[in-house]
């Protein structure tokens, strides 16, 4: 059955844009797994690893962690309105939530650098103990993923400028923002499975 990509939205209308979307997801299925092995690695030595060092209730802080949160989850609302600008042809209003979105993303990764440098006065190094090994690592994989996508989503931003709003750039866009929800939903499981459990 041949789709009708007049009935598509921008970012699904040639058949090369649907598979760039399919693919993209396969690649976020791959994604999963590295979490899943750092949550894995976490959970073994969460307990079994504190011996030598500080336990993550005597050195998680719950305000940096719920300005973290707010800061992430703003910023998956932000590029979904992006992406509905995008579906209406309102490109100056997408690029505007793209950039409020970028911005959210990097206050989140300033915050999580005062952070680690937190950990760090305090003696939870990579070095340390097995629990804030994974727990660095973990973040520091989170972390890393958020600094790719502000980096990406600039050069989306740039494209679109020179280039306006097409198939192709929407595309681009789209699977930009299936990226960011992504990272929104790992950030979720961190919250609530390291920090709020760590706290307790």
């Amino acid at each position: 059955m041949k789709l009708d990509s007049k009935n598509l939205p921008l970012e699904y209308s040639t058949e090369t844009n649907r598979m760039n979307i399919l693919g993209f997801w396969i690649f976020l299925s791959a994604e999963i797994m590295l979490f899943a092995t750092l949550f894995t690695s976490y959970f073994v030595y969460v307990d079994r690893g504190v011996g030598s060092g500080p336990a993550g209730a005597e050195i998680f802080e719950l305000p940096p962690v719920l300005i973290e949160t707010f800061l992430l989850l703003t910023s998956s609302f932000t590029i979904g309105l992006a992406v509905h600008a995008m579906r209406i042809n309102r490109v100056k209003a997408m690029i505007g939530f793209m950039v409020v979105t970028l911005l959210l993303g990097a206050g989140f990764l300033s915050v999580e650098v005062y952070e680690f440098i937190h950990y760090y006065h305090i003696g939870a190094t990579l070095q340390t103990s097995g629990f804030t090994a994974t727990l660095l690592t973990t973040l520091g994989t989170h972390g890393a993923h958020v600094t790719l996508g502000l980096f990406w989503g600039i050069m989306i931003i740039i494209q679109i400028l020179r280039n306006g709003l097409n198939a192709r750039t929407a595309n681009k866009s789209f699977i930009f923002s299936l990226y960011w929800h992504f990272l929104d939903v790992m950030w979720i499981f961190i919250f609530s499975f390291i920090y709020l459990k760590g706290m307790m």
